[in-house]
C-alpha cells in the first residue's frame, strides 16, 4: 500500500514536466497569458472560471492522494469559492475539489 502512495506522489510530481510540452499547443501565446492575467484581476466571470479551470489538475491529484497532495493553484480556486460562493464554505476541501473536477 506505501508503494501505492509512493508511486502516486511522484506520478502527479512529474505530471507538470509532463503538461508543460503541451502548453504550447492549448494555452496559446504570451500575448493571451498576459491578457489572462488581467481578465482574471478584473473580477470578470470569464476570470473566475479560469482560475478554477486551472485548478482542475492539481484536484484531480488532491483528490487521488486523498488530500496529501495540494498545490498553489487548488488553495487559490479553494479560497475563491469559500469568498464568492455561499454553500462553498460549508464544504469541505474534498468536496470542493470534486467539484473543480466535475466542471
Amino acid at each position: 500500500m506505501r508503494r501505492i502512495a509512493v508511486a502516486a506522489v511522484l506520478m502527479f510530481a512529474v505530471a507538470p514536466v509532463f503538461a508543460s510540452s503541451f502548453a504550447g499547443t492549448s494555452a496559446g501565446s504570451a500575448s493571451d497569458a498576459s491578457s489572462d492575467g488581467s481578465s482574471a484581476s478584473s473580477g470578470s466571470s470569464s476570470g473566475d472560471e479560469k482560475l478554477i479551470l486551472a485548478a482542475r489538475e492539481e484536484a484531480a491529484g488532491f483528490i487521488a492522494t486523498a488530500g496529501a497532495v495540494r498545490g498553489a493553484r487548488l488553495q487559490a480556486a479553494l479560497l475563491h469559492l469559500r469568498e464568492t460562493q455561499a454553500d462553498a464554505a460549508l464544504a469541505s476541501d474534498l468536496e470542493l475539489a470534486r467539484g473543480i473536477l466535475a466542471r
